[in-house]
């Protein structure tokens, strides 16, 4: 897989941004681009059209804070898009892919996972979406078609980007598949940013790109967001429909890990996470 750069990021970005969005008049002209001029932009953003240029090019090395801003003001970034920005920027050239270590989850995540015993759904993932650990209910909730013990070993870790996109028992699960699978995607366009040198991330995307056309299409959109909450609208296959929403919880400890929990959103949603709880301890699910 390519690298995503600083040009072809604000190329995408730029293409979005019609001149009425940035308070430009066309008067009527036939354009030859769908956004912004380069010189549209240059202008509203303050630096001269031959900077805005190379910077387009790649060409112009380190672009300073404030100028990145600038960009970002016009171009309607909103704050994941922005970060990602200054991410691609400040990249000290073209560095080698490596191949980092298994990631491991701190003991102090482990500890509130478990704190939350099983009434609260929960998974905790690493930086590239791979499930690290999962109380029972969580894994019922969301994988039950797994082995429960998969996170335990690096070799067996369920991805949940590789099954949100190439498994189709997995994606059944979602009815709202099309909306979860844009924040999937953008969330890990701005991982790519945080970590341009992640072999493994590089992989992930570059396998995901060649077996679902889905996912090659939105990645090539260019868009980035940020996964912090949200609905998860579920038809799981034992208990029904199940409406939760999705929290995550950052760890200070261990920044790329996340601990996502899930809370149901009405009292139907509710008795059917009692149910999968009531599995866990050997109870009826009826």
């Amino acid at each position: 897989m390519q690298t995503e750069t600083l040009g072809v990021f604000l190329k995408t970005r730029r293409d979005r941004i019609t001149p009425g969005d940035a308070g430009l008049r066309s008067y009527g002209t036939v354009r030859r681009v769908p956004g912004l001029r380069r010189e549209e932009l240059a202008q509203l953003a303050g630096v001269s059209v031959g900077y805005y240029t190379r910077l387009e090019q790649d060409q112009s090395g380190t672009a300073s804070p404030q100028v990145l801003d600038s960009l970002a003001r016009v171009l309607a970034l909103d704050d994941a898009e922005t970060t990602h920005l200054h991410n691609l920027a400040h990249r000290t050239g073209m560095s080698r892919l490596a191949r980092p270590e298994p990631e491991t989850p701190h003991p102090r995540v482990l500890t509130l996972l478990h704190s939350l015993g099983e009434s609260v759904p929960a998974i905790v993932l690493g930086r590239r979406g791979d499930v690290l650990a999962w109380n029972r209910s969580g894994q019922l909730l969301l994988a039950e078609h797994l082995d429960y013990d998969a996170p335990t070993t690096p070799e067996t870790r369920p991805s949940i980007p590789r099954m949100f996109f190439l498994d189709p028992l997995h994606r059944d699960l979602y009815r709202n598949w099309d909306e979860l699978a844009r924040i999937h995607i953008g969330y890990l366009r701005l991982t790519t940013g945080r970590h341009p040198t992640d072999a493994r991330l590089a992989e992930l995307i570059g396998e995901l790109v060649m077996h679902s056309p889905v996912f090659a299409a939105l990645w090539a959109t260019g868009d980035v967001a940020d996964c912090t909450t949200g609905p998860m609208d579920l038809q799981h296959p034992r208990i029904g429909r199940v409406d939760v929403d999705y929290q995550v919880w950052l760890q200070p400890d261990s920044p790329d890990h996340r601990l996502e929990v899930y809370t149901p959103r009405d009292h139907s949603s509710e008795e059917a996470l009692r149910r999968v709880c009531r599995a866990n301890i050997g109870l009826s699910s009826g």
